[in-house]
């Protein structure tokens, strides 16, 4: 692997930990650092389900199931016990989110397309209802207030460099799974899943394992999620929260890894710019999603690609002709 390939590969990586890296030295409020967790946080979001979505074509609606369970694992057990309680119950949350998925996996994949989507919606409503009526237990609409992490993780810049390193940790091994053997009988899955049949590999199994993973993945950022807004609610479970991480990747790009890191990042930065001129941002909003879906069909990140290519390819043309250079364009001779 040469250089410029190297170089390619780590861009991203680069980026993405000097800008997030960089914002608390920038001096800014409490307000803003918030922000930053949130696109750090839902930008994990997206990406695990894309894990689902895009490698596999498996379309679930109730990823805000996997979602709610880690925020609702960290902050009850929290209220109930006490702060020290804040790094178990994020582990507790991912174990149940995995043992969870393990349970309702083999029933969900038995059925495809739409059916799908409609079983893990489904599933997520259930949770959801449950939460919301079951006011002794999980405070019911009301949610949980007051959720603190423990000792030197209160404090909201360690809090912040602490999802940081999960955040960049978590996406670089779903990287490697994508790009593994692994990740590759995926996208032939979301292809042609009759040929991986008739090559020996098992479907329902692989896409069982990567239902597991993208479940246990954003109940890590449900986990995070609940110590950056110190409380947690019903609407996690909702089937909004869903929809609005099914939009950041359509937004960012599903075809490319890191486009619903990107696409969760713009729409968090367009709710909170409109939101505060107007008290009409939920319709500005809509529009402004309307109009970029439509003029970035591949998405943001997929456009950008796809312009780069485009751009390669020109230039390649013109070495291959001698166009632009003086005296060898043919037209000239």
């Amino acid at each position: 692997m040469n250089s410029s390939v190297k170089l390619k590969e780590t861009a991203p990586w680069i980026v993405l930990i000097l800008i997030f890296s960089l914002v608390p030295v920038l001096n800014t409020s409490d307000y803003q650092l918030t922000l930053a967790n949130h696109m750090l946080v839902w930008g994990l979001f997206a990406v695990s389900f894309n894990m689902l979505f895009g490698q596999t074509g498996m379309l679930s609606f109730g990823q805000a199931l996997y979602y709610g369970l880690g925020a609702y694992f960290t902050g009850m057990l929290v209220d109930r016990i006490g702060p020290e309680w804040f790094l178990p119950g994020m582990g507790m949350g991912i174990i149940a989110a995995g043992l969870l998925a393990l349970a309702i996996g083999p029933l969900t994949i038995r059925v495809t397309g739409v059916y799908f989507t409609v079983l893990t919606l489904a599933f997520a409503q259930l949770a959801w209802g449950i939460t919301f009526k079951w006011y002794e237990f999980t405070g019911g609409d009301d949610g949980i207030q007051g959720i603190l992490p423990p000792g030197i993780l209160n404090d909201p810049v360690v809090y912040y460099y602490f999802t940081l390193a999960l955040v960049l940790a978590s996406i670089w091994f779903l990287r490697r799974i994508a790009h593994s053997p692994f990740g590759l009988t995926l996208r032939c899955i979301r292809q042609n899943p009759e040929r991986v049949r008739f090559l020996g590999r098992r479907v329902r199994r692989n896409q069982l394992g990567i239902y597991i993973i993208s479940g246990v993945f954003a109940a890590l950022a449900g986990g995070l999620v609940a110590g950056v807004d110190n409380s947690i609610h019903t609407d996690m479970f909702f089937w909004t929260t869903s929809g609005e991480v099914i939009l950041m990747s359509v937004l960012g790009g599903i075809g490319q890894f890191f486009g619903p890191f990107l696409g969760a990042g713009l729409i968090i930065l367009i709710e909170d710019v409109v939101g505060a001129y107007t008290e009409y941002w939920s319709f500005i909003i809509g529009a402004i999603m309307l109009v970029m879906v439509i003029l970035f069909p591949m998405g943001v990140l997929g456009e950008i690609q796809k312009l780069r290519a485009r751009m390669k390819g020109r230039h390649a043309k013109r070495e291959i002709t001698g166009e632009g250079e003086l005296g060898t364009d043919p037209r000239t001779r």
